[in-house]
C-alpha cells in the first residue's frame, strides 16, 4: 500500500511497549490505590449512592459519578426481578458448553427480541470484549468483504477492548492506526486501497464521539466497512434506544457495517452484543466467532435482566429517562463548563495535566462524599491526566449541584 505523504494525513503506526507503560504508570496507580481511589468495594444504596465497605473510608456513604449506567437502570426493580425470575424458572445460572452445541431458550428469545428492537441481526455475548474478540479477526479475514482482506484502520482513541486485538488482527491483514477522527487520513487510505475497514468507538469513553455522518459519506463513496463500538451510546439515543451509532442509519445496516454495544451500561443489564447487517454475517459469526465456538453464553441472570430491559425499552419510561439524562447533563454543563459542554453525550472529562495533582483532586472530592474517576496514562495521554465524571439520569439535581460547587472550589485554579 502507498502510504500518504502529506504530514496532515500521515498514518500513525504504533507498537505496544507494555514494559515502558508499566514503568511509567505504576507509581501513579500505587498512589491512587494508597489514597483509596481505586479498586473500591461498596454496597449499593438508594439512587447513585453507595456505602464503602473496605479501607479507611469503610462505612462512608458517597455519591458515585463513576458508573456508566447512564439511565440509572442498573438497579431498576424490573430488571433485577427479570434476572431473578429467569434463574428461578430454569433452576440454573450457567451451562458450561460452547454455544455451537447448546443454548438456553431464553437466550434465543433475547437475541430475537433485540434483533427486532434494533432492526439488525443481533448476537449476544458475555461482554463487549468477547464480542470484539470474535468479530475483528473475522472482519480481517476478508469473509465479510467479498474475500478481499481489508486494510484494518484503527482510530487512535479506539477503546482498549478494540485496540488490544491489533496483534491478532495483524496476523490476518495490514493494521494502521490514524489520529483521532482524522477523516482526511482515512480518505487517503480509502482512495489508495480497494478494501478498507475502519474501527472506532461511537461515543468515546473519555468524551466525544465519532463523526458518523461523515463516515457514512466515505462508506457511500468508497465502500468503507465500518466497525463501531457503541458501548457508551446504547440506550441513550433513538426511540428504541438503538444508540448513538445505530440512530444515524435510516434503514438496514447493510453489508458494510457492524455495531458492537454493551448491555451493561445504559442498557442496565449485563453482557455485550453485535448488530450485524445480514443473515450470512450472523451465520459466519455463529460458526466461527471464537467466543461463540469455544466459550459459553451470558449467564441466565444476565439474560433475564436484558429481557426485562428490552421490554422497558418499548415503554414511555425510556424517553423519560433519556430526557432526564439530558437535563442533568445540561445542569452539570451550566454549573461547571468543560470542553464537552453542549455535547449531547453523557461523559465529562476535566483535564488537570499533572498526575499527582489529579489524584489529589480526586481524593479531596471523595472526602466530600463524591466519587469521581482519576484518569491518567495509559487511559489518557501522558501529561493529560484529569477527572472523568458521569452525570446520569439517576442523580438528583442536589447531588449534581453539590458536586459542581465543590469542583469549582477545588479546581478553580486548574486548567479545564
Amino acid at each position: 500500500m502507498a502510504q500518504p505523504q502529506n504530514a496532515t494525513t500521515q498514518a500513525v503506526q504504533r507498537h505496544r511497549n507494555t514494559s515502558k507503560l508499566i514503568d511509567y504508570a505504576d507509581p501513579y496507580f500505587a498512589t491512587a490505590h494508597l489514597e483509596g481511589l481505586m479498586a473500591l468495594y461498596a454496597r449499593p444504596l438508594d439512587g447513585r449512592a453507595v456505602e464503602l465497605s473496605t479501607g479507611a473510608a469503610k462505612g462512608r456513604r458517597v455519591v458515585d459519578f463513576v458508573r456508566c449506567s447512564y439511565l440509572g437502570l442498573d438497579n431498576h426493580p424490573a430488571i433485577i426481578e427479570g434476572a431473578l425470575e429467569t434463574v428461578a424458572q430454569c433452576g440454573a445460572l450457567h451451562w458450561s458448553c460452547a454455544r455451537t452445541r447448546l443454548n438456553f431458550d431464553f437466550l434465543g428469545q433475547l437475541e430475537e427480541a433485540l434483533s427486532n428492537l434494533f432492526s439488525a441481526h443481533v448476537i449476544a455475548y458475555s461482554s463487549v470484549l468477547a464480542a470484539n474478540m470474535g468479530a475483528l479477526p473475522l472482519l480481517a479475514s476478508g469473509h465479510l468483504t467479498g474475500n478481499v482482506k481489508p486494510i484494518m484502520v484503527f482510530d487512535r482513541f479506539a477503546h482498549a477492548t478494540l485496540a488490544f486485538h491489533k496483534g491478532t488482527v495483524a496476523e490476518e491483514a495490514e493494521v494502521i492506526t490514524i489520529e483521532h477522527n482524522d477523516l482526511e487520513a482515512l480518505e487517503v487510505i480509502c482512495r489508495e486501497n480497494p478494501c478498507v475497514a475502519y474501527i472506532c468507538d461511537g461515543v468515546y469513553s473519555m468524551g466525544g464521539a465519532a463523526p458518523v455522518d461523515q463516515l457514512l459519506a466515505l462508506q457511500a463513496r468508497y465502500g468503507l466497512f465500518l466497525y463501531i463500538d457503541d458501548a457508551h451510546g446504547i440506550s441513550l439515543f433513538g426511540d428504541n434506544g438503538e444508540g448513538f451509532a445505530r440512530s444515524h442509519f435510516g434503514g438496514e445496516l447493510g453489508e458494510h457495517t457492524i455495531i458492537a454495544a454493551s448491555l451493561g451500561k445504559g442498557f442496565g443489564a449485563s453482557g455485550g452484543i453485535l448488530m450485524l447487517g445480514t443473515a450470512r454475517q450472523a451465520e459466519l459469526f455463529r460458526r466461527f466467532s471464537l467466543p461463540h465456538a469455544f466459550s459459553a453464553s451470558p449467564n441466565l441472570a444476565a439474560i433475564g435482566a436484558a429481557l426485562a430491559s428490552e421490554s422497558l425499552h418499548r415503554t414511555s419510561e425510556l424517553a423519560m429517562l433519556q430526557q432526564r439524562l439530558r437535563e442533568n447533563t445540561k445542569l452539570f454543563d451550566r454549573l461547571f463548563p468543560t470542553p464537552f459542554t453542549h455535547a449531547d453525550l453523557p461523559i465529562r472529562t476535566i483535564e488537570i495535566g499533572d498526575e499527582l495533582a489529579t489524584i489529589g483532586a480526586a481524593k479531596a472530592i471523595l472526602d466530600q462524599g463524591f466519587y469521581t474517576s482519576a484518569i491518567f496514562f495509559p487511559t489518557v495521554a501522558k501529561g493529560r491526566a484529569g477527572l472523568r465524571i458521569c452525570p446520569t439520569a439517576g442523580h438528583s439535581e442536589a447531588e449534581i449541584t453539590a458536586l459542581c460547587q465543590f469542583l469549582v472550589e477545588t479546581l478553580q485554579t486548574a486548567p479545564h
